[in-house]
């Protein structure tokens, strides 16, 4: 039997920010996640229908589970200018991708944690049938706000989570997790803030119109009535976090530095450049990054509908070539573009 302070010193030497423990049991929540699938609103994510009793109960994903271990780090980078980052020519990318994967970068380290168990463990990076938000307040690592994230009540919600599945009993020889009750109060500045209303009810969000929905799972055309909300958002977004009070006040940089961007256009790349992507050029330049989740194409559709939102006239002959691309999808998000602009006043 190994004990939890144990685990928990090596995750902080591992340079994880939050650990937590919570006895592996039925999912909290898996009923509310089953009613949100059934009622459409996850899109086109069909991946997160699959498995529903192993998403229920992490006991089915890892049998003979025990304990549920969460960890968290910050992904919050602070060297960004903000001039760029306000600037409606440069596309916005949302802040845990401005770096190197973080799959690829904190799987290694759970992997670690794993090992130092002793026993059979399985670990996810926001990859398997675990519901690690769930988990992760349940461990103690925060509490559920009405943007749907979890906000730790001192370091924010620009957090990045991971989950270690322990089929073993642990010593708990530290206070139990603690319980960090919904702390918004009457704050409900995400949901004024989300620019395309899909924060439509408290502590749910319809993904369907979700800014990193329509930037990176959806795989064809964006609807036309969202477009023009969806600012310069090429990748993500961060809008419902960057006005929550706990991240205002309380985000730290990351220590990680994989998470800070190799350049200012891993961040905020400048919208003439980007629509001059090929697909090499764009695989050349996000080797690693998380926008590889998009592939070319779908980040050059999310460039031209940034480039309409511009206002900047000088993009049109950049965008006027992409009106005959052979891409079906990005002559037609180009093609709006060029509209949108035309129409600029």
């Amino acid at each position: 039997m190994i004990a939890a302070s144990t685990l928990r010193a090596r995750a902080l030497e591992l340079g994880f920010d939050l650990v937590g423990f919570a006895p592996a049991g039925p999912t909290p929540g898996a009923e509310r996640f089953v009613a949100w699938l059934a009622a459409g609103r996850a899109g086109e994510m069909a991946y997160l229908a699959r498995e529903p009793e192993r998403r229920a109960d992490p006991r089915r994903v890892l049998p003979g589970c025990r304990w549920v271990m969460m960890v968290a780090v910050s992904d919050e980078s602070l060297g960004v200018p903000a001039a760029a980052l306000a600037d409606p020519t440069r596309g916005r990318i949302a802040r845990y991708a401005w770096g190197l994967d973080y799959h690829d970068t904190m799987t290694p380290r759970l992997r670690a944690l794993g090992d130092q168990v002793g026993a059979l463990t399985r670990s996810y990076v926001d990859t398997g049938a675990v519901m690690e938000r769930a988990w992760a307040a349940e461990a103690g690592l925060g509490f559920i706000g009405r943007n749907t994230c979890l906000i730790h009540p001192s370091q924010g919600s620009h957090l990045l989570l991971g989950a270690v599945l322990i089929a073993a009993d642990l010593d708990l020889d530290e206070p139990p997790a603690p319980t960090h009750p919904p702390g918004c109060g009457q704050c409900r500045r995400c949901l004024a803030a989300c620019p395309t209303g899909a924060l439509d009810a408290e502590y749910s969000l319809d993904a369907r119109r979700c800014i990193s929905y329509l930037t990176i799972e959806l795989k064809g055309s964006i609807p036309e009535a969202l477009r023009p909300r969806m600012g310069n958002w090429i990748f993500g977004c961060d809008v419902c976090q960057d006005v929550c009070p706990y991240v205002r006040r309380f985000s730290t940089a990351a220590a990680w530095p994989a998470f800070s961007p190799r350049t200012l256009d891993h961040a905020a790349p400048r919208l003439a450049d980007a629509l001059q992507w090929t697909p090499a050029a764009f695989n050349a330049a996000y080797r690693g990054s998380p926008l590889k989740r998009a592939k070319w194409r779908g980040i050059l559709r999310n460039v031209c509908v940034a480039a309409g939102n511009s206002g900047d006239r000088s993009l049109l002959p950049r965008l006027e070539p992409l009106t005959r691309s052979e891409e079906g999808l990005i002559a037609e998000h180009a093609a709006w573009a060029v509209a949108a602009l035309a129409h600029h006043r």
